[in-house]
């Protein structure tokens, strides 16, 4: 029982205690707000400053355990012959009304100067670094879309200046089966807090479709041939292996394709072989190789 009320009378006395005035010191971290679009926060004369407040202690007590940080808006600056600053009795009314129930006594006197870096911006591409990995048997149905494929970076002109063009962070996406639009975020640069994007994020679009496979023999032109010279290759068509959506596939033939042979490549009279390739490929398919880079020919003078 002795205990118990030693403790209830402890807490009593507390409270009590807590609930009196007292006038204290104390110092504020300073968090510049607003700053102009135009510029960039370079320096700033003070980052903290010395007060005497008045309060009861239960406000002491919340505001100790509390981060001690107080706003100050920069759109209140002045300015003359490009020197920036907020006199004392305009930054201790904003600290004022931030204390609430609290009571500002004293405040250093010193006026706030701050310095800034002129701020520059422009629109640059962006570039993607994401790697899409398809299932077997699918294709990329287009090309890859990014949006928006362009951002406004502003920052200091010397390191705007430098800057053609912005990059994705690197990501995998494997087994791709769907058309697919994935959130990626941009690389910041080494000096983040100098530059800022217009949009910190970007969307990958794609389409994605299942293909299949067609072998075509396509005949061999020889080309730039001299009068009086004949030629032959043997073979005289080559295989194409044809990767392209199912409804490609069904109306492509031979004739889409043109694959020829020039004489003008042949510089070694001794050789027994040239190379080929196509010249001509329709537009739609995914991919198209030949199964041989060369031939061997005759030649037959008339």
């Amino acid at each position: 029982m002795f205990i118990m009320f030693l403790v209830c009378s402890s807490l009593i006395w507390f409270i009590d205690n807590l609930s009196e005035s007292y006038i204290d010191s104390a110092t504020f971290q300073l968090e510049y707000i607003n700053v102009p679009d135009s510029l960039l926060l370079a320096k700033a004369s003070k980052r903290k400053v010395d007060v005497k407040i008045q309060a009861n202690g239960f406000q002491f007590l919340s505001f100790n355990i509390k981060n001690k940080s107080v706003n100050i808006d920069l759109s209140s600056m002045e300015s003359k012959q490009n020197k920036y600053f907020i006199g004392q009795d305009v930054y201790r009314k904003q600290i004022d009304k931030q204390l609430r129930s609290m009571t500002l006594l004293e405040i250093d006197r010193d006026t706030l100067f701050f310095t800034f870096t002129q701020l520059s911006e422009k629109e640059v591409p962006v570039v993607s670094r994401v790697h899409i990995n398809l299932s077997q048997n699918f294709i990329l149905d287009g090309d890859i879309k990014i949006e928006p494929s362009t951002v406004r970076i502003k920052g200091p002109k010397k390191t705007i200046d430098t800057i053609a063009q912005v990059y994705t962070v690197e990501k995998d996406f494997p087994e791709e089966t769907t058309n697919f639009a994935h959130k990626v975020s941009l690389q910041a640069f080494a000096d983040e807090e100098l530059t800022s994007f217009s949009s910190q994020t970007v969307f990958i679009y794609g389409k994605v479709a299942r293909f299949s496979e067609k072998i075509l023999e396509v005949p061999i032109k020889v080309i730039n041939l001299p009068e009086g010279i004949e030629i032959r290759t043997f073979p005289d068509h080559v295989s194409i292996l044809c990767r392209a959506k199912i409804d490609e596939l069904k109306n492509l033939d031979e004739s889409d394709f043109t694959v020829v042979a020039d004489y003008n490549s042949i510089k070694d009279s001794n050789s027994k072989s040239v190379v080929i390739a196509m010249s001509k490929i329709p537009e739609g398919i995914h991919s198209a190789q030949m199964t041989e880079k060369q031939v061997e020919y005759i030649l037959k003078r008339q």
